[in-house]
């Protein structure tokens, strides 16, 4: 499971990175330093991505609560 810390230390890869929570939940970071929350799940056999919003305007307390 992630921590605000782990998330905060996280810096930008040549391509995106992906730090995953659990439940499918992960954080995004992007080549260009943004982060975004992310949850991917899957419905009849097809995966699906659904966007939460940014860190830090959304935690990691919020993120795992949507």
């Amino acid at each position: 499971m992630l921590t605000d810390s782990h998330i905060r230390a996280a810096k930008p890869k040549d391509k995106a990175l992906k730090l995953t929570d659990g439940g499918g939940l992960y954080l995004q970071v992007m080549p260009l330093g943004g982060k975004h929350w992310r949850w991917q799940h899957e419905i009849k056999g097809k995966k699906k991505t659904y966007t939460i919003g940014t860190y830090p305007k959304v935690s990691l307390i919020n993120a795992r609560r949507a």
